[in-house]
């Protein structure tokens, strides 16, 4: 059974030689801090056993990016435009462990929206990611690994909006102005389906994901109410667009307490999600006894038993052990790998999860 299908026997719930698992990646200082333990990236696979699948995650974001502009910088600190054309300000050490400031967002008036994708969202592939586009899809289409079209940061209905305009300014529009949300809300789904049109043209797909982070440790940052008012009818547009173009598999990415949100997504078609972050109060074996079979689930595994070394690690993949064996489920761990994670620690999760999962 090679990965493509076990993915498929997998999230289908039937019999699998050994339950898939998924490798995920450490944030940048994790990897320096692993090198300086020992890890040789010439000699040693981060994989370390673990199912391969391809993921095309960066066909979505503006093009042409924003050219990086330094406003300002001290001995700590640097402001900056990013590629999305975001105003940000950001430590100058570990910049990808901490949180940035978000000074300024791109997007304040109707006219800037406009202005910002008709410049930036044009859905041509060609120019978007290259002449070869085409290509690269059907050599990935021609290895035995499932193929994910992830529509990162700007492929959704809250997330990529939260990037035009802000956190508080876009949770104020919903009441100031719902027909420029309504107004962004279409334009995003247009874009989506004009892009994976071209893709699917080319080459079947096996799974598809929006991409979200709408919550945070504690609920959500958009009521299910409203969620359900101005996301869910365009979610369903997509999703019945895809459906029908015979993509089986349809889900969503957003870390935080989304608990509140998962019955939407549910009713707009989505069947999984992910990476159900535990130290918000994600739970995926509730997750699963709340809501059935019907919601495949990738993630799950809490990142800081990674932390707390074998034995933390061993009562981890005990508690996740009778997901495992039911199916529908991939574990991996809940978000990137931070640098407390020593590369020991790292190995022997990895080993025991291949184990785990190899045992039925």
């Amino acid at each position: 059974m090679n990965d493509l299908e076990r993915f498929y026997a997998c999230m289908n719930y039937q019999p699998v030689d050994h339950a898939p698992f998924w490798a995920w990646g450490g944030w940048p200082e994790t990897i320096e801090r692993w090198k300086r333990e020992g890890y040789d990236p010439e000699r040693v696979d981060l994989n370390m056993g673990a199912d391969r699948r391809q993921a095309f995650s960066q066909w979505f974001f503006p093009h042409p990016p924003f050219e990086r502009k330094v406003i300002a910088e001290d001995d700590e600190h640097i402001l900056y435009v990013n590629h999305e054309g975001i105003l940000m300000r950001e430590l100058k050490r570990n910049p990808m462990s901490s949180m940035p400031q978000f000074v300024r967002f791109p997007v304040e008036t109707r006219e800037d929206f406009r202005r910002f994708w008709r410049e930036r969202m044009q859905p041509d592939l060609n120019r978007r990611i290259g002449p070869d586009w085409k290509e690269r899809l059907r050599l990935a289409r021609s290895l035995p690994y499932p193929l994910i079209i992830i529509a990162d940061r700007w492929g959704g209905f809250f997330g990529p909006l939260r990037n035009l305009l802000g956190l508080e300014r876009l949770c104020t529009l919903f009441y100031d102005d719902p027909a420029f949300v309504e107004e962004m809300m279409d334009a995003d789904a247009d874009f989506i389906i004009a892009i994976m049109e071209q893709i699917l043209d080319v080459v079947p797909i096996d799974a598809f994901s929006f991409w979200e982070d709408m919550a945070f440790k504690t609920s959500t940052l958009l009521s299910p109410r409203m969620a359900r008012r101005y996301m869910l009818p365009r979610y369903r547009r997509v999703v019945d667009f895809l459906t029908a173009r015979g993509v089986p598999f349809i889900g969503l990415d957003s870390d935080g307490m989304i608990d509140p949100l998962i019955p939407v997504w549910l009713d707009a078609g989505l069947n999984f999600l992910y990476p159900f972050e535990v130290q918000a109060g994600m739970d995926v074996v509730a997750v699963r006894k709340k809501y059935g079979r019907e919601l495949r689930i990738w993630g799950g595994v809490d990142k800081r038993a990674l932390a707390r070394g074998p034995e933390a690690i061993d009562a981890e993949l005990d508690r996740l052990k009778p997901l495992i064996d039911e199916g529908g489920y991939i574990p991996h761990p809940d978000h990137g790998i931070p640098p407390d994670v020593s590369f020991a620690n790292y190995r022997y999760f990895m080993e025991r999860l291949q184990e785990v999962c190899s045992s039925r």
